[in-house]
């Protein structure tokens, strides 16, 4: 059987989700977190997306939620010790036809009854907030100055710190390959260190939280439960740094094209791509330069001659209805899932990991998790998003 361990709770993934939610288990004074990884910090969709953070959205939930994730996000540094390069200079949505501009009519009047004060703005007044914008074709547009983007790869690093700190153990490089149950119930995980020759593990649990991104599926059917979620592919570039224009992400809701200006002057962006190949794939492609290059030329001319200098490709957890599954299941007791954000759940993570580490511990339900349950596939009670960009 090899080593044997005991663990509380064994959370499966290390990227932001997983790492969030560790450290707020700690900070409920929670011992014996586990967190595996099968690969490196940073290795997997967290380390691999464009940072922004916003509460541009189309639903109450998602709004408020995201309003106090964003005041997580803007007090992160404080909290954690470590640089994150938070910069609020909003998120300016572009949209290029009649449905559409409907659409981000009704977003905007739900951000507004949230308290997040969001405009809707004519072509002539988008280009008030960015001048180099190309506006032929675009029937309006939302703006809303408190949405931001961070440099991803210190918010994980930082989680991680703190998690750890507050006693949880992480082991990267570490394949989940198989469970241990009695009935519905778990009472184990059977883990293998990749490189140090196949070392396999039995770590006792009770509880265990699926927080795998777009290998969740892949872990779920080792305990026979079927996820509807699936991995899709989304590239992403950053440019030579530019001297600093540009202050809010860039976004349209016509293709999903997206742009921001890092700290060190980088245009960082991505673009929508419906024909990618099924299952996990993070190779990149001529065809995602040449897409992204019409798209984004098209709406800021002036970045015509840009060079770009790397190229990278990452996995959204995509899933049926644009909503997350989250918190316990009804067909194996004790084992909580965090995923199918879309894209998303960087921005998500640091309020989801709060949320998620209390409804495990506590064991209690909300309206949040009642609406975000995988039981709502089977009976037909499928959600809307309409602010889905990438």
């Amino acid at each position: 059987m090899g080593e044997v361990l005991d663990a509380e709770i064994v959370i499966v993934g290390a990227g932001i989700m997983g790492l969030a939610i560790a450290y707020h288990l700690g900070r409920l004074g929670q011992g014996g977190v586990v967190v595996v990884d099968r690969g490196y910090l940073c290795g997997g969709a967290s380390g691999r997306n464009g940072g922004g953070v916003r509460a541009q959205w189309s639903t109450e939930a998602n709004v408020q939620l995201m309003q106090e994730s964003l005041r997580m996000c803007a007090a992160f540094a404080s909290e954690m010790k470590i640089n994150v390069w938070f910069r609020q200079g909003g998120y300016l949505f572009l949209t290029r036809s009649e449905e559409r501009r409907r659409s981000l009519e009704a977003s905007v009047a739900v951000q507004n009854a949230c308290g997040h004060a969001t405009r809707m703005l004519s072509p002539t007044e988008a280009r008030e907030v960015v001048p180099e914008l190309d506006t032929d074709g675009v029937v309006a547009a939302s703006y809303n100055p408190k949405d931001a983007v961070v440099f991803p790869w210190p918010f994980v690093w930082g989680f991680a710190t703190g998690a750890a700190k507050l006693g949880a153990k992480i082991l990267p490089f570490t394949d989940v390959v198989g469970f241990e149950t009695k009935g519905s119930t778990i009472s184990g995980v059977r883990v293998e260190a990749r490189g140090r020759g196949g070392v396999t593990a039995h770590v006792r649990t009770r509880k265990v939280v699926n927080a795998a991104g777009a290998w969740s599926p892949e872990v779920a059917r080792l305990l026979g439960v079927e996820l509807p979620n699936r991995p899709h592919r989304h590239e992403i570039c950053s440019t030579e740094p530019l001297k600093p224009w540009l202050r809010p992400l860039v976004a349209d809701l016509t293709d999903g094209l997206y742009f921001s200006q890092s700290t060190r002057g980088e245009i960082v962006g991505g673009v929508g791509q419906g024909d990618v190949p099924e299952g996990v794939n993070q190779d990149s492609t001529h065809a995602f330069l040449g897409r992204y290059a019409r798209s984004l030329v098209r709406a800021c001319p002036i970045l015509g001659g840009v060079k770009v200098l790397r190229q990278w490709a990452g996995c959204y957890d995509i899933t049926p209805d644009a909503n997350p599954i989250v918190g316990a299941i009804d067909e194996v007791e004790r084992f909580y899932q965090a995923s199918g954000f879309m894209g998303h759940g960087f921005m998500m993570a640091p309020i989801m990991g709060k949320l998620i580490a209390e409804h495990v511990v506590k064991e209690t339900s909300s309206d949040l998790f009642q609406r975000w349950n995988l039981r709502r596939f089977r009976e037909g009670k499928l959600l809307s998003e309409a602010m889905i960009i990438g």
